[in-house]
């Protein structure tokens, strides 16, 4: 699989990354999903301390023991469960980051991470000593380099204007096309745009209508209607009949240099191998995306954005 650089790092990841959030709490399923990834070429793993209470984490550290050297793994760090596990809030202080990363380290049996992402953020924290934390970390060589996981333009504006940040990552798609308001600010810092969320939610890909969720009949998804949404796949199916939709979702978000990865999760073997197939297919011509572009709305954040 074709590999892409981060922002002016030494990590290079596969364009397709895995998004852990989805393994579940099956472990041996986890590791068949994880092993089948890794088969395919794929390099990347994001996971987060709050997925699953931490055992997503261990799932990862278990099932990649013997090949940790030759992965890329990144983590999130902020948001803290409660002590009973019933909820879970928000702390990105300099002394719970540095506590944070040392449980991620454990419970993923490596003595380093190579991306160390803040999970959300604020512009009420105090940005200075979140950096201060990351750096201090990579001084230690317990992070090597660090991110922000956030779709707070005031934010992700914030930390690139004061930090070595490597990338934000950021729910990106066909149907949620907001990042790209922002790539100018991020390719000016030389930040990488990691995108989840490439099929929005799974509306774009071939069993949307199928399945006919309730959520969507009834709120749709973001500016569009179900209504909408059915004729635009419809438009797609008719356009390009010889490829899937997960073909163009994900060759749409790949035609952007800013991105580094897109990091679709899966929770079936199944699922990340269609994933690959789309990732390996060709890539879109200028004609090819500027229709896309004419076929959806180039959406803006109305939120948090001084």
């Amino acid at each position: 699989m074709l590999k892409r650089r981060l922002g002016n790092s030494e990590l290079y990841v596969s364009e397709m990354g895995l998004g852990c959030m989805s393994l579940g709490q099956d472990e041996n399923k986890a590791k068949e999903i994880i092993h089948t990834a890794l088969d395919q070429g794929v390099n990347y793993l994001d996971t987060a301390d709050l997925y699953d209470y931490g055992l997503n984490e261990e799932f990862i550290g278990k099932a990649v023991k013997a090949v940790r050297k030759d992965l890329i793994i990144a983590t999130k760090v902020g948001n803290r469960w409660d002590d009973n596990k019933e909820g879970w809030g928000w702390d990105a202080s300099k002394s719970y980051i540095k506590k944070a990363v040392k449980d991620s380290l454990v419970r993923m049996q490596t003595d380093y991470i190579d991306l160390y992402q803040l999970h959300g953020g604020t512009m009420e924290d105090n940005h200075d000593e979140v950096v201060e934390a990351f750096e201090e970390l990579k001084q230690e060589g317990i992070i090597r380099y660090y991110g922000i996981s956030s779709i707070r333009p005031n934010v992700i504006s914030s930390f690139a204007s004061k930090a070595n940040l490597t990338s934000v990552m950021m729910q990106y798609s066909l149907l949620d096309r907001r990042p790209e308001e922002w790539m100018p600010l991020l390719k000016e810092h030389e930040i990488s745009l990691i995108a989840r969320g490439p099929i929005a939610k799974g509306i774009l890909s071939d069993r949307m209508l199928a399945k006919e969720e309730q959520s969507i009949l009834h709120n749709g998804f973001l500016t569009y209607s179900y209504d909408q949404l059915v004729e635009l796949l419809a438009s797609l199916k008719e356009a390009f009949a010889s490829r899937s939709i997960e073909d163009l979702a994900f060759q749409y978000i790949l035609s952007h240099e800013e991105v580094g990865a897109i990091i679709p999760g899966a929770s079936s073997c199944d699922q990340v191998l269609k994933n690959i197939k789309a990732v390996q297919s060709p890539k879109l011509s200028l004609e090819e995306i500027q229709f896309l572009r004419s076929l959806t709305t180039s959406n803006k954040y109305d939120q948090h954005r001084i």
